[in-house]
């Protein structure tokens, strides 16, 4: 029985907004939302990085542009091509909402939006063991992201696209304007109660 939606395709092509739109959608007709989703981070016109922003508005770094000043002594550096990840701005913003993802009462559903899990999130073992604490979880279907498969093959979000109980919907260009309306029928269907 499918329980989860992940969208995928190329950067830029849309998931995060039809993401977000699906969420508006979804609280309008009563549905709790909790999670969080990921946000360029423009100045003068070019992406310096990117920001986690929960649902309800609160907002940290995920990554930035490396500066020539290079590693800070002491720490670990992570980095995806020229972004540096800031794990502990991630963690401390995007682990604390999965601790509620168990808690629905009763009959009531909710959606956890996880937008995305990509490279830079992968770097956080704790997200990785959360992610798949939720993916497991009777309570709560999550509308996330993933990337398209580029490369080596990302462990969890090979993981994700195997599961029987997840949805992939491939955003493009072409659709991205008309499949909205499914993403929500499919999300409706996943959070039927199960008799």
């Amino acid at each position: 029985m499918l329980k989860h939606v992940f969208l995928t395709g190329p950067p830029g092509v849309g998931k995060t907004t039809l993401v977000q739109k699906a969420c508006e959608a979804l609280v309008s007709s009563g549905v709790e939302v909790e999670g969080f989703y990921t946000e360029e981070v423009r100045e003068g016109g070019r992406r310096v990085g990117f920001d986690v922003v929960t649902v309800t508005g609160e907002r940290g770094h995920l990554s930035r542009i490396r500066d020539s000043a290079g590693a800070p002594h002491g720490r670990r550096e992570y980095t995806v091509g020229q972004y540096v990840v800031d794990l502990p701005s991630f963690e401390n913003l995007a682990l604390p909402l999965f601790r509620n993802v168990g808690s629905a009462d009763g009959n009531s559903r909710k959606v956890f939006v996880i937008d995305e899990i990509g490279k830079m999130e992968l770097f956080s073992q704790s997200f990785i063991r959360a992610v798949r604490q939720a993916l497991d979880s009777s309570s709560c279907t999550i509308l996330g992201t993933i990337p398209i498969p580029k490369g080596k093959p990302l462990g969890l979000v090979e993981e994700v696209r195997s599961r029987r109980d997840v949805r992939v919907v491939t955003v493009t260009k072409e659709n991205r304007n008309a499949v909205l309306q499914d993403i929500l029928a499919t999300l409706q269907k996943c959070l039927k109660p199960t008799a």
